[in-house]
């Protein structure tokens, strides 16, 4: 009955849905494929499809990652967050409708952790190694048209070690079923480029590839169309074509834009490009994606301009997952927690270090980042994974290298046509950190000057020599270059000393530092005609400063945006802490930092902390400004204040306790030491506009209710985020509760998951309840589809309750 029901429903929506080809750059008639596979968590006899799913299978909806499921045991990783890996296979059973006989069936997925293998009524479609890329399989030969059709997909993640982070595993993004006609777009076959652009005029390419799978010589017409975001045509080309039977062309279609709109940082405008192949005066596919007319130029002495402006790119690294979500991210949490970055002052992202889900680059389209596109973190030899905390123990050494021969260079090709009408990408990184000193490469070199490195390890003889670098790096540009000129190749280096003997930085077109600011100054004059800028940074002041006032220092991207699981320290240790934001995408003192650097609206924001004994703690050090006032009568407390005013005045319960001047402020923070007596703190920045900017805290009493507020936009897809905080009798935060907390629903959703932020948490993910950290918590909520309002309860054991309705 499951079966049938499913079958229908599967029907219902093939014929309804409309087309998403702005979320996966597809073409034909395109229908998300994600709900009712059947999952399996372990391997099958003879690891190969047995039929129809067993009664030890159940349903799941994707994107699904096993993993996140748990439980957390120190038997893991702690490079992968101390969650299991192991091998999961899905089934998905369809009809396939009579009108498909004349059309070509594709089923394409934009990610499987990993070594995945697919078959269709149980022919092998293929295998695919990595776990970050997109790949399709054509399902027509094999189709039944009289019964029920199985996809079965494997994936192997037995090797739990293999990365330096938590990669979740399973079919953890989209899966889209497209339907084609036989003479269609190519995949990923359209690439638009804009060689010329000014304020006035754009001369813009859509170079579109054809293929002809109707057995017969065919004559067809490609037209390209670009309309702005008010609908309004702007541009229009049409080319006629002749194909032969079972071949394809490639065409190009010039568009010119009079007084171009251009895509920027702060007015990201998109123009939609429709592209359409027709023959006999019907279409026969179509595609359609929005794109960006801009220009962009990195200098060895001026730095980096977007449309002839400069601009400093004020970046972070990310990785993929959601702390309580796995790497099974919505779109909606994206947009949350890009949105906080953006209010931050951020405008670019590094894609830390593979390629991510399809819908993050759409929103870094839409929202105005610049990205960083990255392929590897390792190439021909493995670096070290830790198993029981960070530097702690003996590491493991499984992981991509031992595909990179066979794959990367169609691994590398891949990410770049998948993104390639990307307006937000400006550059192409093959390689993270993969000259870090003795992990694996070595060098004489090592054992001199400042060096060695790294924690005064010198020239390993038994490593692999550093030459190689700059010979695989060769290779891989080439494979660059061969897809995509208008984008430069980088990487980010992390033994830049090491990586001078060799050609590896010669070989890139804009060279990348990882932590390296002191080499800067020494680098330029080396090697004068040499692009670099911080591709991977720590949170000192001084590495700000480096790249702000050096013209010639495009960019920092700190590590990391965003708290991330993986890469742990020693259990119970089970993420890492590095981030402006924790798992919750809640905002931690050193965002307020970085925004008082890079955000142009006045802001201010206190917190206080012990009165530190030393100013800098290294390279990730946070700065201690926690956002409560509750300490022991008598101690004296320093009140740290971030803000991009030139003056700010504290206030203890109205009464002044002075005013400080930026300029006179050590290392961009404002102080105050103070005995401590309870009430209301609060601080008031002066703009230079003439503008006031405040922020309070209040000493709160002892937990007595929940609170909860919505948070982001709510999506069209029903997720909503709520955020619950612990309160005193007075609605103050009570920052030090760790109240358990419970969520119950009432109505058509789902409870996804619960998110603290805590690092040490190992509560299980999947259930209903979670301890507070710092007082807070937050709740993903799926609504299902339809009009019933959904009735959201909280409670905790000696707290009044909250509630929300959503609707």
């Amino acid at each position: 009955m499951r079966t049938l029901f499913s079958l229908f429903r599967f029907l219902f929506w093939v014929a309804l849905l409309p087309a998403l080809p702005a979320a996966a750059q597809l073409s034909g008639k395109v229908t998300l494929f994600n709900s009712d596979w059947m999952f399996h968590k372990g391997d099958l006899p003879g690891g190969q499809p047995t039929g129809a799913a067993g009664s030890d299978w159940r349903t799941v909806d994707l994107p699904h990652d096993w993993s996140i499921e748990g439980p957390f045991s120190d038997e893991w990783a702690s490079a992968t967050g101390f969650l299991p890996g192991g091998i999961g296979w899905y089934q998905k059973e369809f009809r396939a409708p009579a009108a498909w006989k004349a059309q070509k069936v594709f089923v394409y997925f934009d990610g499987v952790y990993k070594n995945s293998t697919v078959w269709i009524n149980g022919h092998l479609l293929g295998h695919r190694p990595n776990g970050f890329l997109a790949f399709q399989y054509e399902l027509s030969p094999y189709l039944k048209f009289d019964g029920p059709n199985v996809i079965t997909v494997k994936a192997d993640h037995s090797q739990f070690a293999d990365s330096r982070w938590y990669t979740g595993s399973g079919i953890y993004r989209n899966v889209y079923l497209l339907v084609k006609a036989p003479l269609h777009l190519a995949q990923w076959g359209v690439q638009f480029t804009t060689p010329e652009v000014s304020a006035q005029r754009a001369k813009a390419n859509a170079r579109v590839s054809v293929v002809n799978r109707t057995g017969k010589k065919t004559t067809a017409t490609v037209t390209a169309k670009l309309v702005d975001a008010a609908r309004r045509p702007v541009a229009t080309a049409t080319r006629p074509l002749t194909l032969p039977a079972g071949d394809s062309l490639v065409v190009n279609l010039p568009l010119a834009v009079a007084n171009p709109r251009l895509w920027s940082v702060d007015d990201p405008h998109l123009y939609t490009l429709s592209v359409s192949v027709s023959a006999g005066g019907k279409v026969t596919d179509e595609w359609t994606e929005p794109v960006g007319i801009r220009y962009f130029r990195f200098d060895a002495r001026e730095g980096f301009s977007l449309n002839g402006q400069p601009l400093k790119l004020k970046g972070v690294c990310l990785h993929d997952d959601a702390g309580a979500l796995g790497v099974a991210v919505p779109e909606a949490v994206w947009r949350r927690r890009l949105q906080t970055l953006r209010e931050g002052g951020s405008n670019s992202i590094r894609m830390a270090h593979n390629p991510h889900a399809d819908y993050l680059y759409k929103l870094c389209d839409q929202m105005g980042f610049l990205v960083m596109d990255e392929a590897f973190d390792e190439w021909e030899e493995g670096k070290n994974k830790w198993i029981k905390g960070w530097n702690a123990g003996t590491p493991g050494k499984d992981g991509y290298h031992q595909h990179f021969k066979e794959w990367a260079a169609t691994d590398v090709k891949d990410m770049i046509l998948r993104n390639y009408n990307r307006p937000s990408i400006i550059m192409w990184s093959i390689g993270n950190e993969i000259d870090y000193p003795n992990d694996p490469y070595s060098h004489p070199v090592l054992s001199t000057g400042r060096n060695p490195q790294i924690y005064g390890r010198g020239y390993e003889a038994s490593r692999p020599p550093a030459s190689r670098l700059g010979e695989l790096s060769a290779q891989l540009v080439q494979v660059v270059k061969a897809q995509d000129t208008t984008r430069p190749v980088t990487a980010a280096l992390a033994g830049v000393v090491m990586s001078n003997t060799t050609s590896y930085p010669s070989n890139l077109d804009i060279v990348g530092y990882n932590y390296q600011e002191h080499r800067y100054a020494e680098d330029r004059a080396a090697y004068p005609d040499r692009v670099i800028y911080g591709s991977e940074n720590g949170m000192q002041l001084s590495a700000w400063n480096a790249v702000d006032s050096n013209q010639s220092i495009s960019a920092q991207y700190l590590w990391t945006g965003i708290d991330y699981l993986g890469e742990a320290g020693r259990w119970p240790e089970r993420s890492n802490r590095a981030g402006l934001l924790d798992l919750a995408g809640f905002p931690k003192p050193e965002y307020y930092f970085r925004q008082s650097l890079w955000a142009e609206q006045p802001m201010i924001y206190i917190g206080s902390a012990p009165v530190p004994k030393s100013e800098d703690r290294g390279v990730w050090s946070h700065k201690q400004a926690s956002p409560h006032w509750n300490w022991k009568q008598g101690d004296t407390v320093r009140v740290n204040c971030f803000t991009n005013c030139p003056e700010a005045e504290l206030f203890l319960d109205g009464r002044s306790l002075g005013r400080r001047s930026m300029a006179a402020a050590r290392n961009r923070i404002l102080h105050w030491d103070l005995p401590y007596a309870p009430g209301m703190l609060t601080v008031k920045g002066y703009a230079a506009n003439g503008k006031t900017v405040t922020d309070t805290l209040r000493t709160s009493g002892a937990a007595a209710a929940l609170t909860v507020r919505e948070e982001g936009t709510p999506s069209k897809d029903g997720l909503r985020h709520l955020a619950i905080r612990v309160v005193d009798g007075q609605g103050v935060p009570v920052y030090t509760a760790e109240d358990e907390i419970t969520v119950s629903l009432e109505g058509g959703a789902k409870l996804l998951g619960l998110e603290s932020g805590s690092s040490q948490s190992h509560e299980d993910y999947r259930s209903g309840k979670r301890k507070a950290f710092h007082g807070k918590l937050l709740a993903y909520v799926q609504l299902a589809n339809g009009t019933k309002p959904v009735k959201v309860t909280l409670t905790a054991p000696g707290l009044q309750p909250a509630e929300v309705v959503l609707r």
